[in-house]
């Protein structure tokens, strides 16, 4: 019992209590003793501030100062990293796990990559000769018995790209497989011995690298030190490729400072001195300048930009001086060992890379600065000057492409320069076809476009899209060729070729950028028809885009607001932020809401008049409905906008009043958006002079029984000639009960009754026509 918990009960004797204070007492200065032991032991456990003199910084102080720290070389975790690897890979064979072989083989590969390249290689190591010649000979074996048995997926697939990368290798180290395979024994008897060759070469170079340190330090009083650490090797023309192949390997690693391997690329450029030296570091620069923009900003910088094209400028300039090298996608990997190639005479060396993609990555990296950048501001327009740049650099790649007859790829840069004309007046691409001449040298050109007269160059460009085997290019040249036709005011050029094509049959099936350019095909005919005069076609042509609602959306100029809080996915947004055209590349909408009102407008009015007051049906359903709108206003002031001039234009011509429905229209300020303004609105005011004659003819005729031509002619201020042709017109399409009287030159109303039967089904339509607008509506709702 403890000392502190003592008992002073009368039932205890004094012997008890004296016997157990001597034991008490004796207790106490053992207890104290051992107190004492154990706090000076804890004392010297316990590790010292480290503040204070002598202190240590971790709990394990007497550990680490025990157990001393041993410096591994490189060369050292390299070893252990393969014997791990071999270790991995024999157990994988006893289990017959060739996930597990193919994952520590690949780990092993690149091990010995890295060991066996670079300034302080190692040679290559007989083991691995073995191990490789091994597992070939186990794979063939294990497919051989396995075949026709069933075995798991990722184990077979496994099993292939193992042995698509031991044929690789194979053919790679063909030398060492050969050797190891005629005397496998001998073979690994020349193995070096890993002590005294290895040793003296790392003191060799230890010396060199510390003789190198004591000359630069001698010269400049620094050595010049890298990211890691490691000393900058000076750069000269023999190891440009040996120092271009370190790059490439370390590219797409992680951690990788991808502008310092830019600047490392910009001096082997300078370095470089050869052809082969020179396209194969262009070829790495310009992809590296690709890799900078990777989930950074939505689009490249233009310093980057510009800096690319000029690399690419010289690529192109290095491929058609030196007819001997050319860059194809379909090369095999040359094995050179880091020398510089010479071709023999006559001889064409294939490098791999692709001159398509880079020159529509340039392409694509252009449109998304023109996306991005405040079209308003001076930014943008200095950013539009470069499109000369890109369009010479596409004319280029055109050329190199022809040179070699590469017809798979032609089509594409065939498409890319459609892309940047098809939608541009005639003088602005004569002017860009100027600009971009004077950017390249004389001796480039095509045989695909072979006049610089617009008309004839986007008819030569869409001629050789038609064809090709791609449906995708035919057709989107179809639709460019169509926006130009009517861009140049040649309606009915654009409308035959459009309906020869049937592309409006299966445009539902294509891709969202084809049919986007459709869709503004189909604008750009509709503000054609309209500059003719053809009302009806322009109406017809443009109801199905504008009466949609998502004007915006269908022809992307814009993001189109979600109705009802719908929920959209950040991928969804970004992809049509993606779709989006470039400002200067846009149609007004605010000019086609006025042409498709208008239309309308001319269309609808007379139609009222002469179905009646009580008439459900309708022509254009949104100018129905903003008509509706307007007149339900208790009050309505002057028009200040668009739709408002349309509106008030629209009750006036109801009323017969054209004189004021016309400068209502003429008061809109738009139409000096357009060419050819005055023509236009000459063109508008004898619609509305014939339209509000036939509106007046509908609405009172059965107020009259005879109406002399010269009277109308007054009216509405036409001549008589056609006010007569535009009653004929209206008397033949059974229009109006009347007949023409020509020695009088008067219009004799005909007042028809309608029997009960056509009153009848008059009202049975009416009825018909409600129980339609409601279900459209109905469905619209859900």
């Amino acid at each position: 019992m403890s000392r502190f918990f003592r008992s002073t009960s009368d039932t205890e004797s004094e012997t008890d209590s004296s016997e157990n204070e001597s034991l008490y007492s004796q207790s106490d200065s053992e207890y104290d003793s051992e107190a004492e032991s154990y706090h000076s032991e804890a004392a010297q456990d316990q590790p010292k501030n480290r503040f204070l003199k002598g202190g240590s910084d971790s709990e394990d102080s007497d550990d680490e100062t025990s157990r001393k720290r041993q410096a591994r070389s490189q060369k050292d975790k390299r070893l252990e990293e393969m014997e791990n690897a071999v270790k991995a890979i024999e157990n994988g064979q006893k289990n017959n796990d060739w996930n597990l072989i193919a994952t520590e083989f690949d780990k092993l590969t690149v091990t010995i990559s890295r060991a066996t390249t670079g300034f302080n290689k190692i040679p290559m190591p007989k083991f691995y000769v073995k191990l490789m010649v091994e597992l070939e000979d186990s794979l063939a074996e294990s497919l051989k018995k396995d075949k026709g048995k069933k075995k798991s997926t990722s184990n077979t697939k496994a099993m292939n790209n193992l042995r698509q990368k031991l044929k690789k290798l194979s053919k790679q180290y063909g030398e060492y497989v050969t050797a190891y395979r005629e005397n496998p024994e001998e073979f690994m008897k020349e193995q070096e011995q890993p002590g005294d060759e290895s040793e003296a070469e790392d003191e060799g170079r230890e010396i060199q690298e510390t003789h190198k340190e004591i000359t630069a330090e001698e010269e400049d009083g620094f050595t010049a030190v890298g990211a890691g650490g490691k000393a900058i090797v000076n750069l000269t023309s023999e190891n440009v490729l040996a120092r271009l192949r370190e790059v490439l390997e370390s590219r797409g690693r992680k951690n990788t400072d991808r502008v310092e391997q830019i600047s490392i690329l910009e001096s082997l450029l300078e370095k470089a001195k050869s052809p082969f030296q020179k396209i194969s570091v262009l070829l790495a620069l310009i992809a590296s300048r690709f890799d900078l923009n990777v989930g950074k900003a939505p689009f490249m910088d233009v310093a980057t930009w510009k800096s690319a094209t000029n690399e690419f400028n010289s690529l192109l300039q290095e491929l058609e001086t030196n007819k001997s090298f050319m860059v194809t996608e379909d090369a095999e990997d040359l094995d050179n060992e880091d020398r510089d190639v010479v071709p023999k005479a006559g001889e064409v060396i294939k490098l791999r890379g692709s001159i398509v993609s880079f020159v529509e990555r340039l392409d694509d990296e252009f449109n998304k600065s023109l996306q991005n950048i405040d079209p308003h501001a001076t930014e943008y327009i200095d950013r539009l000057r470069d499109e000369a740049a890109i369009y010479a650099l596409l004319h280029r790649s055109q050329f190199y492409l022809e040179t070699y007859n590469m017809t798979s790829a032609i089509p594409r840069v065939i498409f890319r320069k459609l892309d940047h004309v098809y939608y541009k007046p005639e003088n602005v691409i004569k002017s860009l076809e100027i600009a971009s001449k004077k950017l390249l040298p004389d001796y480039v050109v095509t045989k695909v476009t072979t006049t610089e007269e617009p008309s004839e160059l986007i008819n030569q460009l869409c001629n050789y899209l038609y064809n090709d085997t791609s449906s995708v290019f035919r057709t989107r040249a179809m639709l460019c060729h169509i926006y130009h036709y009517a861009l140049l005011k040649k309606y009915y050029t654009a409308r035959d070729l459009l309906l020869m094509s049937h592309v409006q049959d299966s445009i539902h099936q294509a891709d969202i950028a084809t049919q986007i350019l459709y869709n503004r095909a189909m604008v750009q005919l509709g503000i054609c028809a309209f500059r003719e005069g053809l009302i009806k076609e322009s109406h017809a042509t443009l109801s199905e885009i504008q009466g949609s609602g998502r004007v915006k959306e269908l022809l992307a100029q814009g993001v189109q607001t979600q109705r009802f809080n719908q929920p959209t996915t950040v991928d969804v947004e970004a992809a049509e932020r993606q779709r989006q055209l470039p400002f200067h590349m846009h149609i007004n909408l605010e000019l086609l809401e006025c042409i498709f009102l208008t239309c309308s407008m001319l269309l609808e009015i007379p139609a009222q008049a002469q179905a009646g007051p009580n008439n459900k049906k309708f022509i254009s359903r949104p100018f129905r409905r903003l008509l509706d709108y307007n007149e339900r206003q208790a009050f309505c002031g002057p028009p200040e906008n668009t739709r408002d001039h349309i509106m008030s234009a629209a009750k006036a011509l109801a009323s017969g009043e054209w004189e004021k429905a016309k400068e209502y229209i003429l008061a809109i300020k738009i139409w000096d958006l357009m060419t050819e303004t005055n023509k236009i609105k000459e063109m508008l005011v004898r619609k509305i002079q014939e339209e509000g004659l036939r509106t007046y003819l509908f609405t009172y005729a059965s107020y009259y029984s005879t109406v002399g031509l010269a009277q109308l002619s007054k009216m509405f201020d036409l001549p008589i000639n056609t006010v007569s042709a535009i009653v004929a017109k209206m008397i033949f399409n059974e229009e109006l009960a009347a007949s023409l009287d020509q020695v009088t030159q008067c219009v004799v109303l005909h007042q028809v009754e309608l029997s009960r039967l056509q009153v009848l089904s008059l009202q049975y339509s009416e009825k018909v026509a409600n129980l339609v607008e409601q279900n459209e509506k109905l469905t619209t709702t859900f």
